[in-house]
């Protein structure tokens, strides 16, 4: 446990940091993948992701490029998801069948 602290304090902290944003990115691409959507918690991990690569801007280093545009690519599926997910609602409920 020494040495993972040791490795912890050596490393970066906009490393860490990233690191720790690339496990929200998978976390909200998770629950976005699940049959069906998990909505209400992907949108919490998007939201977290969000507040850190906002709110950190550049001083995510090298990484902040590649979070923003991870950041925008799950906040168009959340809402392609959630569409789809209105649209699969709808036609179960006999929405647009002409009944």
């Amino acid at each position: 446990m020494e040495e993972l602290r040791r490795q912890l304090v050596e490393a970066p902290p906009e490393v860490v940091v990233a690191n720790h944003c690339y496990g929200l990115f998978e976390l909200a691409a998770v629950y976005l993948s699940q049959s069906p959507p998990l909505l209400p918690q992907a949108q919490l991990a998007i939201d977290a992701l969000g507040y850190l690569v906002d709110g950190l801007g550049d001083r995510l280093g090298e990484a902040g490029g590649t979070l923003r545009d991870g950041l925008a690519q799950l906040r168009l599926a959340f809402v392609q998801v959630g569409a789809a997910e209105d649209a699969r609602a709808q036609t179960g409920n006999g929405a647009g069948t002409g009944t």
